[in-house]
């Protein structure tokens, strides 16, 4: 004869509570250049703002400047001009040719937007009329300079909000 349960001991156990959903990744988290999927970003990098870019100095401290930059999602490459002989150039320069590690970043109340990657000094004369002709789009014509070069960064970081 079967004897109804008649306490907790008694019971089947409970089966297991289902997982706890996944939290949403942060923006930044679902790839380091998802931000270049937003247009709004990109537009953005359109808009006239000033910028900041970020080398290092030889001692490894950052050397951080108000430049101008011009930024081509299509090919993931982000441009400042500067003078041959600037720190920024010297700084960039100092790394070899494979390049140095910076960062340019912009900001507009609560947008942001920061590209890193690995640049390099071209000074070219095709290559820095690309970059003025660029930057003229952006900003303004620049002065001319004969002593002008452009740093080009390949982007392979992209943060930020548009």
């Amino acid at each position: 004869m079967t004897t109804a349960p008649t306490g907790p001991n008694d019971l089947a156990p409970a089966p297991a509570p289902a997982p706890a959903a996944a939290p949403t990744p942060p923006a930044h988290a679902a790839g380091p250049l998802a931000a270049l999927d937003d247009e709004a970003y990109l537009a953005f990098w359109r808009e006239y703002h000033l910028c900041t870019l970020t080398t290092l100095r030889a001692d490894g401290t950052p050397h951080v400047v108000p430049v101008g930059v011009t930024f081509d999602p299509e090919t993931r490459t982000a441009r400042v001009i500067t003078r041959g002989d600037s720190r920024k150039a010297r700084n960039v320069r100092a790394a070899g040719p494979a390049g140095a590690r910076v960062a340019v970043c912009q900001i507009d109340r609560r947008r942001w937007a920061t590209l890193e990657g690995v640049a390099v000094v071209r000074d070219n004369p095709a290559s820095v009329a690309d970059a003025e002709r660029r930057y003229a789009e952006r900003y303004r014509p620049p002065t001319p300079n004969p002593e002008r070069c452009v740093i080009e960064i390949h982007v392979d970081r992209a943060l930020g909000r548009g």
